[in-house]
Parts: structure tokens; sequence; C-alpha cells
């Protein structure tokens, strides 16, 4: 398989990340492969549940799932290798007010900063669309700023139990982990799609043959997954939020 320049940065950064957590966890050759892009086999299974599709890797060859589960408290890599947290508007608001801000612009003043990133676009494969996405993001450090974007840095809100300070109120954008979620427009409608963040972070990741133990993960993701890509698309109208496309 041959990669881009830009590709083979991701494929290194996702190595790295694989042999840090490797040193801890024993990650399965199958599933490290399927990380690093070396499997020719994958199949895009989909299964819509609710109002959210879900795009799951299928290895045809093996006939096995790509699947997943959280292993918190034993794990909390999610809190500590995110490369940003961007907020939708819903976040800026509970999120201020839980941490005793009387306005919202003290809040952003203080606890936020302005970061743009490419974002690949996942709606067509075969198009290539790169865009860039502009959002609001919550410090996790305090003095984290735009160079630090897409940096892995410990959360600041990440207690000493592994527990987050910020529960239940905590970004969507971490409710939403290890998935990320996508919307297009079918038909006139707006459809909400998602699949894995396969960045190397998470240890949860295992193969099966059926997707009987990841339902009830998937059906109660599916109102996490849609209600937060929603918020995004809402975030984006209210300005808060902007996307370009790169030509």
């Amino acid at each position: 398989m041959v990669f881009s320049h830009g590709e083979e940065e991701k494929v290194d950064d996702v190595s790295s990340a694989l042999d840090d957590l490797s040193k801890k966890w024993e990650i399965d050759p199958i599933v490290r492969d399927v990380h690093l892009g070396k499997r020719m086999d994958i199949q895009d299974y989909t299964i819509r549940i609710n109002k959210v599709t879900y795009h799951i890797p299928f290895l045809s060859k093996s006939s096995l799932f790509l699947l997943w589960d959280c292993l918190w408290p034993d794990c909390h890599n999610c809190c500590d290798k995110q490369g940003r947290l961007p907020l939708t508007s819903r976040d800026i608001a509970t999120i201020s007010k839980h941490l005793g801000y009387d306005s919202q612009p003290s809040f952003l003043r203080n606890e936020t900063y302005v970061a743009t990133w490419d974002n690949e676009s996942a709606s067509d494969s075969n198009s290539h669309v790169i865009t860039t996405l502009t959002m609001l993001n919550l410090k996790r450090r305090k003095s984290e700023n735009e160079a630090d974007n897409g940096h892995p840095i410990s959360c600041r809100f990440l207690n000493e139990c592994g527990a987050c300070q910020l529960h239940p109120n905590k970004p969507g954008v971490c409710w939403l982990y290890p998935f990320f979620s996508w919307s297009q427009n079918e038909k006139n409608l707006v459809s909400v799609h998602t699949s894995f963040q396969l960045t190397g972070d998470c240890p949860g990741f295992y193969l099966s043959k059926n997707l009987d133990d990841i339902m009830p993960i998937l059906v109660k993701y599916s109102e996490i997954i849609y209600n937060y890509t929603m918020n995004v698309n809402t975030t984006i109208r209210e300005g808060f939020g902007k996307i370009d496309v790169i030509n």
C-alpha cells in the first residue's frame, strides 16, 4: 500500500501510539494491522441503529469484525491522549456554568482557544475532499494555545482516580470517544454516520465473529452520536465554528 506524505505521518503517529500502548496492554497483531492500514481485506459493514448509521470494519478473509468496549477505570487514555477538545455551543453553556462563570465571554477568554485543523471528509471516500474545521477548544492545561493543537496533552480535569471533574458536563467530544461522526445530505434529509477513531491510543478494540457483544453499546451511543453531530451543526450555524473547503 502506498501512502502520501501526510498519510505516512499519520501512520507513523499511530504506530508510535500503538508501541506506547503495548507497554501496558496486549495488542492483537490483527488489530494493530487494521490501525496501520495494513489489511487489504477490510470491508465497510454498515448497520443503522435509531438515527445513526454505523460503519464497522469487517475483515473478509477471517470473517471478523473490529469491535470496541471501554476499559475504564483501568484505562483513561482518552483523557490523556486527545489532540484537542472542540466545544459545541451547548458545551460552552454547560461547562461555563459548571466552572462557576457568570458570563460566557469570561469563560471563553480564560478557558478556551481557537484552533483550525484539516478534516478529511468521510462522506465520500472517493472524493478526497479536504476541509478545515475551526472551533473553540477547551484548554486541557491552563497554558494551552493553538501551537498545542493536535498534540496529546493530559487533561487537567482528570483527577488522580482517573475520573473527570467535569462529568457529567464534560465536552460532547469526550462522550463521543472512540467514535467520530459526520452528517451528510441524503434525499434532502440530514443523515448521521459514525465510525471508530483508530489513533492507536485505545486498548479497547478487539475482534469478534459477530456484533452481539457490541449491540448494547451501539444502541447507547446512537443517541450520544446523533445529538453531538446535531450540536456541531448548530454550533457552526450560530457562528461558534466554521468549515472551509480546500481546493
